[in-house]
């Protein structure tokens, strides 16, 4: 039994100067069944002090676990498994968002018939940057039942998104516990997870979202980054079906691959026990040239 609707769930690091947009936007939200989750991937600054004094003011549950640096997609795994919530709602650690944005999701989450409601993971809405410009158009439909992968390549809608999942349906797709990085694509478990389940897209601007930040918890070098490889590879042998819609996405994954398998000296990466299919094998192939031009150029640059 879920102990509130909603985790509001906030990996952070190192974000004591903006997490206060978060905490802020929670108090004044309309609907109160829900936690903040925080999962601290390894801050240094004055992160745990301040949750803490919010804890002592705060009208709702506040829950903080302290991790050893280990990134995002380890931080959302922890995430999930604290959960207390029915649905995971992913709150970065400098955005804000509307006072009505739980309400409002819950509202078009309840308008699915309950006897569909398993084929379905969350609610998807719009983005706004701090300065009230709407990110990207409205949705074809409202509301637009889709999934992910459709979203984006059929229906070409590749603007920033926000919304939630059913905390059960993130059980069942966990990210990878690499630890030997510190970033993976969040495409690896959000275009798994579209393969089965619908997302209920509407149209309100719910998220307000900032791009005030350079620092980031993905932030690393090309090199330290390589690792990841052979996500791009799994996404490419997995999605490549959508090609036709969006080839230059499905270019990029062939590059970064190429790209980071030189860099951790990967001579086989061309085996073609790699490959799902020729399709996939012959663009790896064409993208040799141009993904050796960017190693080169990432190995000549100063870091």
């Amino acid at each position: 039994m879920n102990t509130y609707k909603y985790t509001v769930f906030t990996p952070t690091f190192n974000r004591a100067k903006t997490l206060a947009r978060v905490y802020e936007s929670l108090l004044k939200q309309t609907y109160q069944s829900f936690e903040w989750l925080i999962v601290d991937d390894g801050s240094t600054d004055e992160t745990k002090q301040l949750i803490e004094g919010w804890k002592e003011q705060a009208t709702f549950s506040i829950r903080y676990h302290y991790q050893i640096n280990s990134g995002k997609h380890i931080a959302l795994n922890r995430g999930v498994t604290l959960a207390k919530g029915e649905f995971f709602l992913i709150v970065d650690s400098d955005d804000a968002f509307l006072p009505d944005a739980l309400q409002t999701m819950l509202y078009w989450w309840e308008k699915i018939p309950i006897k569909n409601r398993d084929t379905f993971t969350g609610v998807v809405t719009r983005c706004q940057y701090e300065t009230g410009e709407i990110c990207g158009p409205e949705f074809i439909n409202e509301p637009l039942d889709t999934n992910a992968l459709d979203l984006r390549y059929r229906h070409k809608y590749r603007q920033e998104t926000w919304g939630f999942h059913r905390v059960s349906v993130l059980k069942q797709y966990p990210f990878p516990e690499d630890t030997s990085v510190k970033f993976v694509p969040e495409n690896i478990v959000w275009d798994a997870i579209a393969r089965k389940y619908k997302i209920r897209c509407i149209n309100a601007p719910l998220r307000i979202f900032y791009q005030d930040l350079t620092e980031r918890i993905t932030k690393g070098s090309p090199k330290r980054k390589a690792a990841v490889k052979q996500y791009f590879l799994q996404m490419l042998n997995r999605d490549f079906s959508y090609f036709k819609y969006d080839p230059i996405t499905f270019i990029k994954w062939a590059l970064l691959y190429v790209r980071y398998s030189l860099h951790l000296r990967d001579w086989q990466f061309m085996h073609l026990n790699r490959f799902d299919n020729l399709g996939v094998f012959f663009l790896c192939a064409l993208s040799i040239l141009p993904g050796s031009f960017i190693y080169l150029k990432d190995i000549s640059s100063p870091r």
